[in-house]
């Protein structure tokens, strides 16, 4: 996955960590930076966020920029944009490269808004409660900065279209994540009777939903056609949707000799072994595992891992893979286009 991010950063001009860097390097956000210093000694999540932010090169949390940048190059200038060649840096112009950066400030918006803990349910260790209570704060208000940043760069794009999809894309975010918020603090992390498709309505809605509808933003600012703009909006909703299930695999697929991985009984794996088994005989699965802590079920992980809910979740990761590269191919050949589709080849692939 690094390597194909990597090679991938090369096409478009620049490495896209240099979008975070941009934005770090502002005055107002390093002093939001020196205040997050305080929560050092504590177990305030928003800690974890800025680290991972500034540090994780190998979740590569600017993995929706570079994609946006991919697709931008992919498509290349509309016969309708051909008079406006010399604003193109890298074969993408420099609207597409702002739309990166809003697309980027956003996700990140909502990382560290979902950085905020239920002070209720805080033990001792985790640190003093009034640090807790400022880290909350810390997060909602760095999180308002950075998607209120987000929201003057769109409007300074002047594209009504654009502004409209990025802002819808805003509200299926908002939408997904209250409700993965109100089923995490459930009673024993029992899940509903919900079944695959409607997981898959709500796994676009807080996680594809933004790169899906800023790659048909990316194309509407070249002026590409209505059928162009679907392909990216495709391409950008099916790869991210088996990057998802290839994330919510990994507890089951990942061969390591360390303790059991927690995983989530609202993940793909979990929902397939429900629907395979049953409502009755799962709540009984449940009920029946030895836990250590909350969610992390080893006898129930080893039931998963042996019924058909695993492989079904890789064989609905390659479906949707296979989706984002049939999208692919209404974009003419390019390093870029090679690129987007070693990215979905990195998503599918498992041990």
């Amino acid at each position: 996955w690094s390597q194909v991010v990597s090679e991938a950063e090369k096409i478009v001009g620049y490495p896209t960590s240099f979008m975070s860097l941009r934005c770090l390097l502002s005055d107002e956000l390093s002093n939001i930076a020196m205040q997050v210093r305080k929560l050092v000694g504590t177990k305030h999540p928003l800690l974890d966020t800025a680290r991972g932010f500034v540090y994780d090169s190998r979740n590569n949390l600017q993995m929706r920029g570079l994609v946006v940048l991919l697709i931008s190059k992919a498509a290349g200038p509309s016969t309708a944009e051909l008079s406006f060649q010399h604003d193109m840096v890298s074969g993408i112009y420099s609207s597409q490269r702002s739309l990166a950066e809003i697309t980027e400030l956003i996700h990140t918006a909502f990382l560290v808004h979902r950085g905020i803990v239920n002070i209720g349910e805080l033990k001792s260790c985790d640190g003093p409660l009034k640090d807790m209570q400022f880290g909350n704060k810390m997060a909602v208000l760095s999180g308002d900065f950075l998607l209120a940043n987000a929201c003057t760069s769109l409007a300074q794009l002047q594209n009504t279209k654009v502004v409209e999809l990025i802002s819808s894309a805003i509200g299926d975010l908002v939408q997904g994540i209250y409700y993965e918020n109100s089923k995490s603090s459930e009673e024993n992390c029992l899940t509903d009777d919900i079944g695959i498709s409607r997981w898959k309505e709500q796994v676009f809605l807080s996680h594809s939903a933004l790169l899906a509808k800023s790659c048909q933003a990316a194309m509407e600012l070249a002026k590409h056609s209505a059928e162009i703009q679907d392909m990216a909006f495709q391409y950008g909703k099916h790869m991210s949707m088996s990057h998802k299930l290839h994330s919510d695999l990994q507890p089951f697929v990942k061969e390591s000799s360390s303790d059991t991985m927690a995983f989530s009984l609202n993940s793909a794996p979990a929902i397939l072994h429900q629907e395979f088994l049953g409502r009755e005989a799962w709540l009984k699965q449940i009920r029946e595992s030895p836990h250590r802590c909350a969610c992390v079920f080893q006898q129930l992980q080893e039931a998963i891992k042996a019924g058909k809910g695993v492989t079904s979740a890789i064989d609905l990761c390659r479906c949707h893979g296979n989706r984002a590269l049939a999208a692919l191919e209404r974009f003419p050949p390019s390093e870029a286009r090679d690129a987007l589709a070693n990215i979905v080849y990195a998503v599918t692939r498992f041990p």
